[in-house]
């Protein structure tokens, strides 16, 4: 997670940042690993502000959606 993209969830109706004890979720802060769909993570890229991608732990179906030189670009 960085800054940047926890804003941009925020922004658009998924607050990842804000702790949620009801049910168990502390909330992210930048530096925290989290899975993300596809769909949501080329959105952020698109508006420039994608978090790192873990190649190895991206499913191939991700290829679906994201082109793979924008995963590779991104993977950190």
């Amino acid at each position: 997670m960085t800054e940047e993209f926890l804003a941009f969830s925020k922004y658009v109706g998924n607050d990842l940042s804000t702790p949620r004890p009801d049910y168990g979720f502390p909330g992210l802060k930048p530096g925290d690993h989290w899975c993300l769909c596809a769909a949501r993570f080329l959105q952020a890229h698109d508006e420039g502000c994608a978090p790192r991608v873990n190649l190895i732990a991206t499913h191939a179906k991700a290829l679906d959606i994201v082109p793979l030189r924008v995963l590779r670009d991104n993977a950190g």
